[in-house]
């Protein structure tokens, strides 16, 4: 369906933003060939973290990250990509998710039609605490656990819950109708994809219809609550910064 001249569903506000594929707008970086990013979230907005969406085009090509201060988390939506970093060398499929510390020159050499996102933010060191070591796996081995006791909410948790991670990467799965159990606020923020599903999300006082492809951004204390609607479970991609004293 054609959507109406002049529409789209995407809202920026001044604590949250609904981002949807209509209005995305490609991005070209330095060093990078064959790849396209669409930075969805980023401190341009507000936000601690930034969001992107790379899309590798024809033959297939690289995105490139220095080594600086910020770590990266990549989880591939559908493709391959081939992930080098400092002390690193794997392929990660659908599903296949990778954190790489902060000071490491991350490569990501991904094929044709390969779909990933990838969250970047700033590494907050702690004293006496090491730098916390790579990480990768595939979402299809991580169990879901039903959250707060709901088996028709489930949460799957990327990342090791360990204070020397400043953030998390978790994959939550709703049966049609299953809801977050009360309206969230909290000191996290967020970034989060929509990967399958509709349902409808509450972001401050306004309720957003949402579907596969949409990015969320929520600021900390923004208030938050989901609930899958239609025929087919909803599933979304996120992350949160956790660990560290305000």
């Amino acid at each position: 369906m054609t959507p109406l001249f002049g529409h789209t569903r995407t809202h920026v506000a001044l604590r949250h933003a609904l981002i949807t594929p209509d209005g995305h707008v490609p991005s070209i970086f330095p060093g990078w060939d064959g790849a396209t990013a669409y930075v969805l979230i980023s401190p341009a907005m507000g936000a601690e973290l930034s969001q992107f969406l790379v899309v590798y085009e024809a033959g297939g090509g690289t995105a490139w990250f220095p080594a600086d201060e910020h770590e990266h988390v990549v989880y591939v939506e559908k493709g391959d990509c081939r992930a080098v970093w400092d002390d690193g060398d794997l392929t990660l499929t659908d599903g296949g998710f990778l954190f790489v510390p902060s000071e490491n020159v991350l490569a990501l050499h991904g094929s044709e039609g390969t779909r990933m996102t990838v969250f970047r933010k700033l590494f907050e060191p702690v004293d006496n605490l090491e730098a916390p070591p790579s990480v990768h796996g595939n979402a299809a081995d991580i169990p879901g656990e039903p959250f707060l006791g709901n088996e028709k909410a489930l949460l799957q948790t990327l990342l090791p819950l360990d204070a020397r991670y400043d953030l998390a990467m978790n994959i939550f799965t709703y049966q049609p109708g299953a809801t977050l159990p009360f309206v969230e606020t909290h000191v996290m923020e967020h970034g989060l994809l929509m990967l399958s599903g509709q349902g409808v999300y509450r972001l401050d006082d306004n309720h957003y219809p949402v579907t596969a492809g949409d990015a969320i951004w929520m600021a900390p204390y923004c208030p938050q609550w989901f609930v899958a609607m239609g025929d087919e479970p909803a599933s979304y991609l996120y992350y949160k910064d956790v660990h560290r004293l305000p």
